[in-house]
């Protein structure tokens, strides 16, 4: 990582000097809003070239959570028969976790591979590294607004189908939960990131993690389901259950806000960024010799 300085005009100064970086928490965060330019540019670059070649586009935002809904209800809403805590129909249940969720993984496996997928870049020209995992971020936010406005659509028709359409305050929770996911999958991605540079068994695994994730998550079932058995805990103290469930209830208005259990997310999401960070920052400096 360097630093860079500018000096006075001077024909016989450098009007822009690099020099590594000596201080291990400086994160250099005001030298990544100036490059915000070359952020936006990353965000759309990465939006596009997810489909660019592809028929359909960006339809393929709507057909995974669709399908994944559609599966989600047969096996667990049919098959399995699990309660969806007064929710119904029980294809919103189903589609609202999978809208917050796709988000977070999205976020998750993205920047998880930011050094490997992007050392070509790095090794021909300067920018702070840390502009783009959170271009990948920001990106998905576009591909989380597709989804939830399907979300929308079908909450809308069912609530006109049977005049019954839930609309409070509690929406105003909808942008913060949405950070707090951005965050979350922001950390941990980074910090995951900084590891796979040195050992690239993490990439194969991340995946495979994600998917195990997401049903100790409460996305298939609700949190009161579960609460009762031996592994609650492991359900409970997972820092995106409290997230999940908020949303929910912030759109249906059904169950309760553990606002306990926000805290602890919040207080895990602080230290996960803060040290991705910190160890993003460290592992920057020499990856190219790794990678």
């Amino acid at each position: 990582m360097i630093n860079i300085v500018e000096t006075e005009a001077d024909p016989q100064q450098w009007d822009l000097v690099l020099q590594p970086k000596s201080a291990f928490f400086d994160l250099q965060l005001k030298e990544v809003w100036k490059y915000r330019d070359l952020l936006l540019l990353f965000v759309k670059r990465d939006f596009a070239s997810q489909y660019k070649q592809t028929i359909l586009g960006p339809v393929w935002h709507l057909i995974q959570p669709i399908f994944t809904t559609l599966v989600f209800l047969l096996v667990f809403g049919k098959i399995a028969n699990i309660p969806t805590d007064g929710i119904n129909p029980k294809l919103l249940f189903y589609m609202s976790g999978i809208t917050i969720w796709n988000y977070f993984s999205a976020c998750l496996t993205a920047t998880s591979s930011t050094f490997v997928t992007n050392a070509a870049i790095f090794g021909k020209v300067y920018f702070p590294r840390l502009v783009i995992p959170l271009s990948t971020v920001l990106s998905n936010i576009i591909k989380f607004a597709i989804q939830f406005g399907l979300l929308l659509v079908v909450m809308i028709w069912y609530g006109v189908k049977f005049n019954n359409f839930y609309i409070g305050t509690s929406w105003l929770w909808i942008p913060l939960l949405v950070l707090m996911m951005a965050g979350l999958g922001l950390g941990l991605g980074i910090i995951i990131s900084s590891l796979t540079t040195k050992y690239r068994d993490l990439t194969l695994l991340i995946v495979f993690a994600v998917q195990l994730l997401m049903y100790a998550t409460p996305i298939a079932y609700p949190l009161s389901f579960i609460k009762d058995k031996s592994y609650a805990a492991w359900i409970i103290w997972n820092p995106l259950t409290p997230i999940v469930e908020t949303f929910r209830y912030a759109l249906f208005g059904i169950g309760t806000v553990d606002t306990t259990g926000l805290l602890y997310s919040g207080g895990v999401i602080i230290f996960c960024l803060f040290s991705g960070m910190l160890i993003f920052s460290k592992v920057e400096r020499t990856f190219m010799d790794t990678v």
